[in-house]
């Protein structure tokens, strides 16, 4: 496959975190672990960043990706869905004829990426999956979830009760990180998961929601650890 595009995807409108998307998270802004670790890759023939805001573009553009265009309203407000802003994106491109077969997306708070897991991922992808995203296993069994019933609690699945943990078979969530999708899957599924889809797993202490500042506190004392842990970020 030829390499793919990276789009990165970063609107401004961010409520519950204002600015969050060029915040600074462990000195520098959080969209250039992204970018970073994509160019470092080396994976892409181009790393681009899908924004609204012209702030946001001004940072990326000095952060070392393009902003050929501006993204549209109609996908930057809160229904737009993520394949909408790449379908938007690779529709644009083939506009200028420049047609890719595979495109990766990139979230702009995702500090816990590197090239390495960038370049693993993308390997699993080039084998014949239409989609490999980042995923983390639950690190509770959901099967033995508690849910409500009338004013009590009762188990979600009760024939796991007395069921050990290490016997169930394990569950993952998506780590909200990338997604490496073939186009014609993208366009053609309705879905970023196209018929194949492999994970690849990351551990939960490189895994956080940043939706508000106390996630933000704690993305920053896991990303501070896995340096630490790792040596280098990258």
């Amino acid at each position: 496959m030829p390499a793919p595009l990276c789009v990165i995807t970063a609107r401004g409108g961010s409520k519950r975190i204002p600015r969050k998307n060029i915040k600074g998270f462990c000195g520098k802004p959080i969209l250039a672990y992204s970018i970073d670790a994509a160019l470092e890759s080396g994976l892409f023939d181009e790393v681009m960043v899908s924004t609204d805001d012209d702030e946001i573009a001004e940072v990326a553009r000095a952060l070392g990706a393009s902003i050929p265009f501006m993204r549209s309203a109609a996908s930057s407000d809160d229904f737009a869905t993520t394949r909408d802003v790449l379908l938007e994106v690779l529709d644009a491109y083939e506009g200028l004829g420049r047609l890719y077969e595979g495109v990766c997306c990139l979230y702009p708070t995702a500090p816990f990426v590197t090239a390495a897991k960038l370049r693993a991922a993308q390997a699993a992808f080039v084998e014949g999956a239409d989609t490999v995203l980042s995923v983390v296993r639950f690190s509770f069994p959901p099967q033995r979830a508690l849910i409500q019933v009338g004013e009590g609690l009762s188990f979600w699945q009760p024939e796991h009760e007395n069921t050990r943990s290490q016997d169930l078979d394990p569950l993952y969530h998506d780590a909200g990180q990338f997604y490496f999708c073939r186009t014609a899957s993208l366009r053609e599924s309705g879905s970023l998961l196209g018929p194949v889809t492999l994970g690849y797993e990351v551990p939960e202490t490189e895994v956080q929601d940043i939706d508000n500042p106390i996630d933000w506190s704690l993305a920053e004392m896991k990303y501070e650890r896995m340096v630490a842990k790792d040596g280098q970020a990258g």
